[in-house]
């Protein structure tokens, strides 16, 4: 049962987002504390749509490492805000108020549900919301004069195969990207009241009121040899892309991609020593006036 309008059943998708979060996690570690480091003493701090709680426990960890604060988690599947409640109090040490808010973004008015914030934490969620322009505005409305709005949309495809694999034609990890692209449209037009957005990132935190705009991207990067972490994940990165997109795909590539997830196969993903993770993502910065 999908918990959501775009349609994706989230809860089921827990235990891959919690083994994305380790691999994620001293990335995100980098970036919570670049994030933290010009917020004022005890700040509170709002990760909306927090997922399974990867950037929950980095934040968390930051504001402790800062002497504390308030940081609250918004999400509208229980399990996966129950989820990122646990690991974000674990990381906290008891040094930071951890707050959980069960709400639909689509829905909500964050500005209604939470402190003012001195940070606004949202990543890979504006894009399933059906007026993305709208959302990020609701997101603004929810910051204190001269609070930060970082919004993580964007970025660089992941990758985590070989160009050939030795099983079909080689580039079947462009092919299954592209035939991922086509499907996210799809769940865009797909999404009730979706609107579209014809400009960049920058472009809409400008609009919504906020200075000081500007990005940076980061990488998370593991390189061989693999270790089972990483082959799990580029498993679930293959799987995932043929659940969603694999009707677009030629014969051929859907007979390789059988023989990629069976375990019994000597082709078998999961025994290969040149899976990896390379990603880059990009995060928006504005800065909401003092007035």
């Amino acid at each position: 049962m999908a918990h959501t309008r775009d349609g994706i059943d989230w809860s089921a998708r827990l235990e891959d987002m919690k083994r994305a979060d380790a691999l994620d996690e001293e990335a995100l570690r980098v970036v919570a504390g670049r994030l933290a480091r010009p917020l004022p003493d005890s700040p509170t701090v709002v990760d909306a749509g927090s997922g399974s709680g990867g950037m929950s426990a980095a934040l968390a960890g930051a504001l402790g490492a800062r002497g504390g604060g308030t940081l609250v988690l918004v999400d509208a599947v229980p399990e996966l805000l129950d989820a990122a409640t646990a690991a974000a109090r674990a990381a906290a040490g008891g040094r930071v108020h951890v707050r959980p808010v069960l709400a639909d973004l689509a829905d909500a008015d964050l500005a209604s549900l939470v402190p003012s914030a001195h940070l606004v934490w949202a990543a890979r969620v504006v894009h399933h919301l059906p007026d993305q322009g709208d959302a990020v505005t609701r997101l603004v409305g929810a910051l204190a004069p001269g609070g930060w709005l970082a919004l993580e949309e964007g970025g660089l495809d992941s990758k985590h195969l070989p160009w050939d694999l030795g099983v079909g034609e080689p580039g079947l990890q462009d092919r299954l990207i592209a035939a991922r692209r086509e499907w996210f449209a799809r769940m865009r037009q797909d999404v009730p009241g979706s609107v579209r957005l014809p400009v960049g990132w920058n472009v809409v935190l400008a609009e919504a009121g906020l200075t000081d705009v500007t990005a940076f991207s980061y990488l998370v990067e593991h390189q061989g040899p693999p270790t089972p972490a990483v082959r799990a994940a580029a498993l679930e990165w293959l799987g995932f892309h043929v659940g969603v997109a694999g009707d677009q795909l030629h014969t051929s590539d859907r007979a390789a991609v059988r023989r990629l997830l069976d375990p019994d196969d000597d082709a078998w993903l999961g025994a290969r020593d040149d899976v990896f993770v390379l990603q880059a993502r990009t995060v928006a910065l504005g800065r909401r006036s003092q007035a």
